[in-house]
């Protein structure tokens, strides 16, 4: 397996679908707790304005590429990334592989009717899938402590955290170490798509690198600032990486 490379600040591991399985595979037999992060072009930006993710992000046991605008830049920066690890894909190959081989999953994140939803299809998907525990995404500061406190009861060997970023990566910085979890995932908005309440882009989208743009068309209010405003710093990076070479 290749090693790391390092980009716009961050660290990204340069490995394959099936070998980023293998890895995860790995650090569940050792029973240790590691965290995951997905790294793509908004997660770039806010770890270029924010230090802390920028470390929580490099401090990671395993940093998946999730985004073709990433996978493009780092061949033009001489950095050439083996494929795309979409963080959709990785969840449902991780949820097969759960049911396989007996991990036991939690699930943390979005509405509570859209985590139940998502525990009650993917235990008809999966037969033998063991869903450890699940919560809704939504909580009061002082609640967080019990929360984190739950997790850690049940035993879970994978945790997949659907909150919104930086937020996910934060808390995942913070209790992972507490929780005990041997892998951790911050999953974004995939309960949504797990469900059919948001359209994952057509294979042609993804792999033309069009996905967020198919996104945008289905929340343009909610969307239109992350990707027409915030996420043109890109560019920036993109530029400033390569003077430095």
């Amino acid at each position: 397996m290749s090693g790391r490379i390092t980009m716009m600040g961050c660290q990204m591991d340069n490995l394959t679908m099936d070998e980023t399985l293998q890895k995860v595979e790995g650090f569940i037999a050792t029973g240790q707790p590691h965290q995951h992060v997905c790294v793509n072009v908004d997660k770039l930006v806010k770890a270029d304005r924010d230090p802390e993710l920028r470390r929580i992000v490099n401090e990671c046991a395993l940093i998946s590429v999730d985004g073709m605008p990433v996978v493009w830049a780092a061949r033009l920066l001489g950095k050439p990334l083996k494929e795309r690890v979409s963080g959709v894909d990785l969840y449902e190959a991780l949820m097969k592989h759960a049911a396989l081989k007996g991990w036991r999953v939690y699930l943390l994140g979005a509405r509570e009717e859209v985590v139940s939803e998502v525990k009650r299809l993917y235990e008809l998907k999966y037969p033998g899938l063991v869903i450890a525990g699940y919560r809704n995404g939504y909580w009061k500061p002082e609640e967080e402590p019990g929360i984190v406190d739950q997790i850690a009861a049940a035993r879970a060997d994978l945790l997949f955290v659907a909150i919104s970023s930086p937020k996910k990566e934060h808390f995942l910085g913070q209790y992972q170490a507490r929780m005990k979890i041997p892998f951790a995932m911050g999953v974004g908005g995939t309960f949504d798509v797990a469900v059919g309440r948001v359209k994952r882009a057509p294979l042609w989208m993804q792999k033309s690198g069009l996905e967020w743009f198919y996104r945008f068309l289905q929340e343009p209010r909610r969307m239109f600032r992350r990707y027409f405003i915030d996420d043109m710093a890109f560019i920036r990076l993109f530029f400033r990486e390569a003077t430095r070479r």
